[in-house]
């Protein structure tokens, strides 16, 4: 609903209430006069006007860009304010409704009271327009804030695709001579990567499984390339295939390894990934490879771009409940390990 309508209706609504109430509760003590009756609705019209004015005059005055302090100091002025027009538009109306008791309602105490009584009126109706107020900002900012997280997690799997498709592309092209055979499997592999890539483009995460596999896929292909150098092997409980991780994540950590660890070693190595559902429900995932950080201190400089990628989409899509971590194992290997929160179960 849009925001002025419902500050009308809400307006309307809550000072015609006001009357009412009090209408109620004076015909359960001695009855309701036409007299009465006008003279409330008056008094409530007076409450709808002033508060109205004052919203007015919030507004006009930006007093909601104002320091916390100070906004409250303008605040209370104005509910003093108020209460002193409320209290004078009272007078006025019994006088209007012939109702008035100079004697009675004219007394010091008297009028205290009614000035204390609209100054909780009035307090009342600040506390929830400003509550509202700041509520609906907060909405507004996450929803922009949403918004903006959304276009940069398009930004980076922007990022991803060429680095990928480039990668996979080399790996292709250095089986064309030496063994056209193995490179027409390698083109199929290659094809239906590349059909995975596309269909994943617009989403924030997708299943384990079709991650899982592209990135067999993609092991096959290098396989292919590297022949004996290359040992894999998968150890993934069943459990893992029920969740939701960030498309191309995993793809980027096996091919991280590849590059910077398999390639770079005469004899080869291995690629090892294992995954498994903790206690408390959590994904981890841990990519072991043959090959050396060679400065553990900026282990994720040492990747590219696709390390850092890889961690601030973590960081965009569960906050602080996902972890990263690569570092050296022994003089031998690599090991890279994330931890995926359990709510990626149902994350959409």
């Amino acid at each position: 609903m849009n925001k002025t309508r419902l500050y009308w209706i809400l307006q309307i609504v809550g000072w015609s209430g006001f009357a009412l109430i009090n209408l109620m509760f004076l015909s359960l003590a001695r009855g309701v006069s036409g007299i009465q009756v006008g003279a409330y609705f008056s008094l409530a019209a007076v409450y709808f006007l002033t508060t109205h004015a004052f919203r007015y005059i919030i507004n006009t005055y930006g007093w909601f860009n104002l320091p916390i302090s100070k906004l409250i100091i303008h605040a209370l002025l104005g509910l003093v304010a108020l209460s002193f027009i409320n209290t004078g538009a009272q007078v006025l109306i019994n006088l209007a409704f012939d109702t008035l008791n100079v004697n009675e309602d004219l007394r010091p105490l008297v009028i205290l009271v009614n000035l204390f009584i609209s100054f909780l009126y009035y307090s009342l109706w600040s506390m929830m327009y400003f509550l509202f107020h700041f509520l609906d900002n907060y909405n507004t900012t996450l929803k922009y804030q949403a918004k903006i997280n959304e276009i940069k997690l398009n930004h980076l799997r922007s990022q991803l695709n060429p680095h990928f498709i480039f990668n996979a592309l080399n790996s292709v092209r250095a089986l064309v001579n030496e063994d056209p055979v193995k490179a027409k499997s390698a083109i199929t592999q290659l094809s239906n990567i590349l059909r995975f890539s596309l269909i994943m483009d617009n989403k924030k995460v997708i299943s384990f499984a079709d991650e899982f596999n592209t990135v067999k896929d993609y092991l096959n292909l290098e396989k292919i390339r590297f022949e004996e150098r290359l040992n894999v092997s998968f150890d993934v409980e069943p459990e893992a295939f029920k969740y939701k991780i960030p498309p191309m994540m995993l793809q980027t950590i096996v091919e991280n390894a590849i590059k910077h660890g398999i390639s770079n070693l005469v004899k080869g190595g291995i690629v090892q990934l294992k995954c498994s559902v903790g206690l408390s429900g959590d994904l981890y995932i841990q990519v072991k490879n043959s090959g050396q950080l060679r400065n553990p201190q900026s282990r994720r400089k040492e990747g590219g771009h696709g390390i850092n990628n890889t961690v601030q989409r973590l960081k965009m899509i569960y906050g602080s409940k996902a972890s990263f971590k690569i570092y050296n194992s022994g003089s031998e290997f690599v090991i890279t390990e994330i931890k995926i929160p359990k709510h990626s179960l149902t994350l959409e």
